[in-house]
């Protein structure tokens, strides 16, 4: 389905070409120059037609990762299973990737490229996108939106819906179930109710999913203005004891989970960015939690590395690095030695220095 942004806007749902940023909208354009269809998509159109300023803005073509290269200028192609290509535009950069397709019956093993690198048509690339409010495609040339997975009235309704049957779409990529929850929390949408219902019956398939990548969603849930409701959603659906058993229990236990989530909220701040910053705001939290609001003045780094259970969330469950882990127990020694501010304050002046 083709709409021109007049015809969104009778629906209540805006696109501005003001709001595009000019190097996306000037990659696009060169493309489409040099004859390859190429438009904006995904999340960044998702948020425009929201009037939500976009983090990134990704684009899609019919042009092959090497005539991407050959024709923007300073851009990389990256990626093995997933070759696409980064443009970069000072400190920012922009994911150009080709219009790709599923497998079908006609291909042969031995004709298949390395990788997820079957290139196909935008309407085969958008339905193997996860969400359908994240498979439009703008052309912001010909100012035309494009809806091959009916986004639009799930846009219009606030519904968080999968592509297809989500019971297969699920356990296709189990990281999904984490996806889905970020997108709905992210901007204030509901999940759909076959979603929801395949979220729970399919929880268990995250422990076979990788640590990085559950990590990346954890550090996304922090990222939001309230990361407790994305967790609170994956206690709810039962999917968080398969992703840290040890969060889970402590958000079931009554008498704790309340001074969590006040230690959650105290510890939120927007200008905290880095992983490590990131993970401070959940890790601490729980330690004062289990530790009665206290850190003993005795606290030294040594005691939270070694603290096995501490350790596991760190470790097992978060998928936290080594060097992460170590900054964030320095931190909280330094949070003990503040603590004896008042005991340094009454010594003499020769102990003092």
């Amino acid at each position: 389905m083709k709409l021109t942004t007049q015809t969104s806007e009778k629906n209540s749902l805006r696109l501005n070409n003001d709001d595009i940023d000019p190097n996306a909208f000037h990659i696009v354009k060169t493309l489409q120059r040099h004859g390859f269809t190429t438009y904006l998509v995904g999340g960044c159109v998702r948020d425009l037609l929201l009037n939500r300023h976009p983090k990134d803005f990704d684009i899609a073509t019919f042009a092959s990762p090497r005539e991407v290269r050959r024709f923007i200028n300073h851009s990389f192609i990256i990626g093995k299973r997933f070759r696409l290509v980064l443009v970069k535009r000072g400190e920012t950069q922009y994911e150009v990737s080709t219009f790709r397709r599923d497998q079908g019956p006609a291909d042969t093993q031995e004709e298949l490229p390395d990788g997820d690198n079957l290139f196909g048509s935008p309407e085969e690339d958008a339905r193997r996108r996860d969400f359908t409010i994240n498979a439009f495609f703008y052309d912001p040339i010909k100012h035309e939106l494009i809806d091959y997975a009916e986004g639009l009235p799930d846009l219009q309704h606030g519904v968080v819906r999968m592509i297809g049957d989500p019971d297969i779409r699920l356990l296709e990529d189990p990281i999904r179930i984490l996806r889905g929850i970020r997108l709905a929390h992210m901007i204030r949408f509901s999940l759909d109710s076959k979603l929801r219902e395949a979220m729970q019956r399919h929880a268990a398939s995250l422990q076979g999913a990788a640590l990085p990548r559950k990590r990346e969603e954890i550090l996304k849930f922090l990222r939001l203005d309230n990361p407790a409701l994305p967790l609170l959603t994956s206690l709810d659906l039962g999917v968080l004891d398969y992703v840290s058993p040890q969060l889970a229990a402590l958000l079931r236990d009554i008498p704790k989970v309340e001074v969590f989530l006040n230690y959650l909220f105290s510890f939120h701040d927007k200008k905290l960015n880095t992983p490590a910053e990131l993970f401070a705001g959940l890790v601490v939290p729980y330690y004062l939690t289990l530790h009665g609001g206290q850190i003993s003045p005795q606290l030294r780094a040594h005691d939270i590395l070694n603290d096995e259970k501490l350790v596991r969330l760190m470790s097992n469950e978060l998928g936290m690095f080594k060097s992460e882990q170590t900054l964030i127990a320095k931190a909280m020694h330094l949070m003990a030695l503040f603590a004896r501010k008042k005991e340094f304050a009454n010594r003499g002046d020769r102990r003092r220095r």
